[in-house]
């Protein structure tokens, strides 16, 4: 459940990329959502795990602070960040409008 302490990010996965990126925005089921483009195939949840690494890495955070909260199943999914960075929200609207990456 999220808190106070926890910043949750809808995110659009795209499996099976020829190249990881994180960037741009889809008008997803959850609101607007960042797009992650991943390598890995949509098989035995390698491309939520990548997603969720990548979501970290875009974010300057360690990947174990950031958990699936929905969407284990879907490219649309929800991810818990614990403990956001004051910044953190502002770097999460420049990714999403794409100025970057």
């Amino acid at each position: 459940m999220p808190t106070d302490d926890t910043l949750t990010v809808a995110v659009r996965v795209k499996p099976g990329a020829s190249r990881a990126r994180v960037g741009g925005c889809f008008a997803g089921p959850h609101g607007p959502a960042l797009v992650i483009a991943v390598t890995a195939p949509a098989v035995d949840g390698r491309a939520t795990e990548a997603a969720r690494r990548a979501l970290a890495g875009a974010l300057g955070v360690r990947p174990a602070v950031v958990a699936l909260r929905a969407g284990a199943a879907s490219r649309d999914k929800l991810f818990l960040v614990d403990r956001p960075t004051p910044g953190l929200t502002e770097l999460l609207r420049r990714l999403r409008d794409g100025s970057v990456g």
